[in-house]
């Protein structure tokens, strides 16, 4: 049988007579800077993309109109012509009363949204006079102890009217609960408030490796608030699903969108499970993605993110809402691209990073200060911060068209690349029973652990270019840099208010409500009414997550 000879499309065809006669004859006089060309992620980049890249998308189908679905351009029909993205810049030092300060502040200066950093005794479920919180109380985070901390951190910041987002894990239940008080308290209407808890206990175990419960309890914990959220405060995300944190820990960016998708799904699988149904409790997940330093490859991302969203609800849930087929999300660029050396260059990482944020239609932003790879921001740095994004929402034009990027070859190649790519790793984690399974089998750690380990093989051959580290360095830029110090002392006031509320709160009722919560947990009931019932007695942060202990025990991470 004679052999049948491939006939090369007119697009190829095209690129080949290009590369012949115009690219050839350049090439042979004067070569290009480098054999090859990788983003960060160290995939290769191609000298030029046309229509015979993009030849297998379909624009009805894989890009579609605003609005509509996959969603790839956007899920608004007017983009940002209708509404800016929320301006939510995240904030917590000190005391409450120092973060306090600070958010209204930042609100004076035009800030749309609210977004609480916690400190590490926090996030680990301890109370400032905790012996392990020595020397963290207030340093990456404002410190909360109970509701009295709470309650300040909130004075006259009216939560009815302002979105809040709390980063919060594995006590996020208990934040989310005297969150509610505090709002409660106010006269708010719990049917009213809106706002996001971090909640994502996956992504700890996989990258941030802040936990406090083994991986099955700490599920069951955040199906509670799918269900409590769901029957009593309707306009509330009780999840915002982080990839943030995996990309900061090393992943490329695509297994910051496979990994952050699959966890996703994960949660809708346990909240199915646990009788939610998928169009009542699903609208309410939101993301939370990282913006890197590759431009086109961040874009594409989050364009890829809302496809493959949309599609997988559909596909394998059934879902027949189009909220719940609609993929909303919150951006941070990225603190692990800031640098100590020539500290200002920063703010023009974060404003590239930002655009491309904005470029690949994120729903809110959160831009790093320039400071932040050396403390905690200050009021003039985290101001800068804040303006870099009203000058792209207000100078740059980019907010005038939607999804302006749709229809490059390139950017349309990158994200149909992207969601191929999160399909074969879903396909993985499938096989290996779902990402619980995964997590506990190690595979997303190791992924991410390699990834990391290339990418800087990479910086140290100088493959990878970051200015002033590894390529034109100075030894004195000249650059004094004020730094936000937080004193000691703050421990002190912590424990001072502390040992205030245990004295003048009733020990009958906190001893009570700890029992009904252990009983809550023992009997795999709902555990947001009696946390909300702990709470609100004033029982503390450690003494809940001591009663959750006694039941669920500690989480040990295996070595992989």
């Amino acid at each position: 049988m004679p052999e049948t000879k491939e006939i090369a499309s007119p697009e190829a065809a095209a690129v080949e007579r290009w590369e012949q006669e115009t690219l050839a004859p350049v090439l042979k006089k004067r070569p290009e800077r480098s054999k090859r060309f990788e983003n960060v992620s160290l995939d290769e980049v191609n000298r030029l993309y046309t229509p015979a890249d993009v030849a297998d998308v379909d624009f009805e189908q894989d890009i579609a109109f605003p609005g509509e679905f996959p969603y790839t351009r956007g899920i608004h029909p007017t983009g940002y012509r209708g509404k800016l993205w929320t301006m939510r810049q995240f904030a917590g030092f000190g005391t409450p009363e120092e973060t306090n300060a600070r958010f209204k502040y930042l609100m004076n200066q035009g800030q749309t949204g609210l977004s609480v950093a916690y400190d590490l005794p926090a996030l680990m479920g301890y109370d400032s006079d905790s012996p392990l919180s020595e020397g963290e109380v207030g340093k990456c985070g404002v410190a909360v102890s109970s509701l009295a901390d709470m309650e300040i951190l909130f004075d006259g910041i009216p939560l009815e009217e302002v979105t809040v987002s709390q980063t919060i894990n594995a006590p996020a239940s208990i934040f989310l609960a005297m969150y509610l008080v505090v709002a409660e308290k106010q006269g708010a209407d719990w049917k009213k408030i809106s706002g996001t808890l971090q909640n994502d206990i996956l992504k700890e175990y996989i990258a941030q490796k802040e936990w406090i419960y083994p991986i099955r309890p700490g599920m069951k914990l955040v199906t509670d608030t799918f269900e409590f959220c769901t029957q009593h405060v309707p306009r509330y995300n009780p999840i915002s699903v982080s990839g943030y944190h995996i990309r900061e820990a090393g992943a490329t960016a695509l297994q910051e969108l496979a990994f952050t998708l699959r966890d996703g799904l994960e949660y809708v699988e346990w909240g199915v499970r646990a009788g939610l149904d998928v169009d009542e409790f699903v609208p309410r997940i939101s993301f939370f993605f990282n913006a890197h330093n590759d431009f086109f490859e961040e874009i594409a991302k989050y364009r890829a993110a809302r496809r493959i969203w949309s599609r997988t609800m559909r596909e394998r849930f059934g879902a027949k809402s189009e909220r719940t087929l609609q993929l909303r999300f919150h951006t941070q660029t990225a603190g692990v691209s800031l640098t100590v050396q020539q500290p200002l260059n920063n703010i023009v990482r974060v404003a590239i990073q930002a655009l491309a944020g904005v470029l690949g239609g994120t729903n809110s932003l959160h831009t790093d200060a320039f400071d932040e790879a050396l403390a905690l921001p200050t009021d003039r740095a985290a101001l800068i911060a804040l303006r870099t994004q009203q000058i792209i929402a207000e100078e740059t034009g980019v907010a005038h068209t939607i999804d302006p990027l749709g229809g490059s070859y390139f950017i349309e190649s990158l994200t149909q690349k992207m969601e191929d790519g999160a399909m074969d790793y879903f396909e993985k984690i499938d096989a290996m029973g779902g990402m619980v399974e995964a997590i506990e089998k190690g595979f997303p750690q190791r992924e991410i652990q390699e990834s990391a380990y290339q990418y800087q093989k990479a910086v140290e051959r100088k493959e990878q270019t970051i200015v002033g580290v590894n390529k034109y360095q100075m030894t004195d830029d000249g650059t004094q840099i004020p730094l936000l110090i937080i004193d000691e002392g703050v421990r002190d006031s912590q424990v001072a208010r502390l040992n205030q509320t245990r004295t003048r709160r009733d020990k009958g009722a906190v001893a009570n409500a700890l029992e009904k919560l252990k009983r809550a947990a023992t009997e795999n009931e709902n555990t947001m009414p009696a946390t909300i019932e702990a709470v609100a007695a004033y029982a503390t942060l450690g003494e809940i997550c001591d009663a959750l202990r006694d039941v669920y025990g500690l989480y040990e991470e295996p070595a992989f």
